[in-house]
This record gives C-alpha cells, structure tokens and sequence, in this order.
C-alpha cells in the first residue's frame, strides 16, 4: 500500500510515541471523491466492513422479504456472542429447520463477558452461532435455502458466492482483482479504497431509488441504525458511534483496521483502512472523519473515547493520550 499518510498519533508524555498510517476516502451522492488522505487507490480487503453488501443478494432474490430489522440488522454484524445476538441466530435457524452444524463459520469464543464466563463454569465449547459472522452465515443459509444449492454455501463458486461477488463489483463499480478467505471462512472480495467508499455512498443514497436493489440496500442501512446493539454489542465503537448519532447514520467496523460509514443525511460514503491495522486507530479515524462532517460532535462521550481518549497504565494512571494526525483535525 504506497503513500499512506499519518492519520492517528499515540502520546506518551510529551512524546509522540506511536503514527498510525493509513488511507481514507468520501465519496459524494455520485461516488466522486469529496475528500481522501494517502492512496484512494489502495487495495485492500474490506473484510466485515462489507457485509451489508454481501446482504444485498438475500433481499435482491426475494428470500429475505420477511426479514424483521433485527434479523437484517444481524446479517451485517460482526456480534459480541452475547445473549441478544445467539438467541435471535438460533431462532432463524430454527425457522429454517436448521441447526448448528449447518454453518460453514467455525466456533468462537464469544466476546461478551457473560456468555465468555457462562460457558466456561458450564465448562461447555462455543458453537458456531457464538461466531461474530453468524448472522451473515445464517443470511447466507436463507438464500442457499431458496436457491436450492448445495450446503457448502462459503465456497467461491457457490451460487451464493457468485452473488455476493456480482453484488461486490456492481456497487463498488470495479472489477475485483482478487479474494481471500475471511475469518468465517466465506470468500472476501478486494477493491480500492474508493471502491469502497463508492459502494457506501450508494448504500447511503439508496432512499432516493426504487430499483429492488436501491430498496434492499435502504432497508439494511435503515436496520444498521435502528439495531446498532445487535450490529457490535455493548461498548463496541460501532453501537456506541451509531447510538450517538441518533440512529441517523450506519457505520461497520472491518478486521484489521477497516471503517465504514453510510451517511444518508449529507448523502456521504466513508471508506479507511490503517496500514498496520489497529483498530484503536481505525476507531479514532472514522471518529475523526465523523466529527469533521459534522454528523457527530467532537466533545460527545461517544466520540471522545474513540477519537480523544486517555491511555492509562494498569494503576489507572494517566500516560497520555491518542489522537488524531493533523491531516485529520
């Protein structure tokens, strides 16, 4: 990734102990650059930053017409494993007749404290459905369903897979050079950095169309908002960001220090990725870029502890701070 520029710093004292580097880009309602930092041109992998995309063929097919918010909201989270994320999986599962074993995501541990610590004094194994990616699979599980294809719905050419890749390209408005496979296992699409803006200001215009899929992609961002507790979980930047701006704007973390954001209201795409992908930057960034928009304010307890906060060593003392780079600010 050529030219990437400082975009978060990390005090200690009087200090500047730690840059983080990265690219970031806004697109405007026609997908054009409004403003970019580094390269608009690197590519990279969204990773989970793009699962709203990879939701628009379960409603474009007609499978996910009945679909409530929650479970909308779900098939673009990366979830905590808490409860109010499983027991909703579960339940879609079940009115698939499926079960656990039917995902292709893989076990994980959850992140929520309570589920984490419930399954280690029940000295129990997480399951599939603890898998952040989860409801994605279960999205995925749907349209394999009405598809009538083959269980082995992650592989790339699946029919689902061609979907979500067709989707991927349609949207970005380019012609991916390459794929890896996520975490979850399912196939990740690469594209610039602009791409993927691009793709988050259609997804942040799609209000205005009527086309099915301008409808599906409306549909998800307005789930993404209303359920920002269902996309993360509690105390994630995603749901606390999302909380704070008034359920008015859908943003979508991605690993390895990936950001998104749908701005409906200023008709905005934000897409950033930090080269050496640490989340405390790419959360300090998308505050950043928030804040600058105006869709968030600066000294909002939301924006501060992502975009400004304190670092503190084990006694809770205070060493410094973190920032964002002057080309931020």
């Amino acid at each position: 990734m050529a030219n990437p520029v400082d975009l978060v710093e990390v005090w200690r004292g009087d200090l500047l102990e730690c840059v983080h580097q990265g690219h970031a880009v806004v697109c405007d309602d026609t997908g054009h650059i409004v403003e970019s930092w580094g390269d608009p041109a690197a590519i990279i992998y969204p990773r989970s930053s793009s699962k709203m995309i990879q939701a628009l063929p379960l409603l474009e097919s007609g499978a996910g017409a009945n679909l409530t918010g929650e479970q909308l909201a779900l098939a673009c989270a990366s979830h905590q494993g808490a409860a109010i994320h499983t027991e909703r999986v579960l339940a879609w599962l079940k009115d698939l007749d499926l079960t656990d074993d039917a995902f292709r995501c893989g076990p994980q541990m959850p992140n929520d404290k309570d589920a984490r610590y419930g399954l280690i004094r029940a000295h129990e194994q997480p399951c599939q459905v603890h898998n952040n990616c989860s409801g994605k699979h279960a999205g995925f599980l749907m349209l394999t369903k009405h598809l009538k294809a083959g269980p082995d719905y992650e592989l790339i050419d699946h029919p689902v897979q061609r979907a979500c890749k067709a989707a991927f390209e349609e949207v970005t408005q380019e012609t991916s050079p390459m794929y890896g496979i996520d975490g979850c296992s399912a196939p990740n699409h690469a594209c610039t950095v602009h791409g993927l803006a691009r793709a988050m200001s259609f997804f942040a215009t799609a209000g205005d169309r009527s086309d099915t899929r301008s409808k599906a992609a409306a549909k998800l961002v307005a789930a993404m908002a209303r359920y920002p507790e269902l996309v993360a979980g509690e105390t994630r930047a995603c749901t606390d960001l999302m909380r704070a701006m008034d359920h008015k704007v859908a943003i979508k973390t991605g690993a390895e220090g990936v950001f998104v954001a749908i701005v409906p209201e200023k008709r905005l795409g934000i897409a950033l990725k930090i080269t050496d992908g640490a989340t405390r930057a790419s959360e300090a960034a998308i505050a950043a870029i928030l804040v600058k928009y105006g869709v968030i304010d600066a000294g909002h307890p939301a924006a501060i502890a992502r975009m400004t906060p304190k670092v503190q060593n084990w006694r809770k003392l205070e060493t410094g701070f973190i920032r964002p780079a002057p080309a931020l600010r």
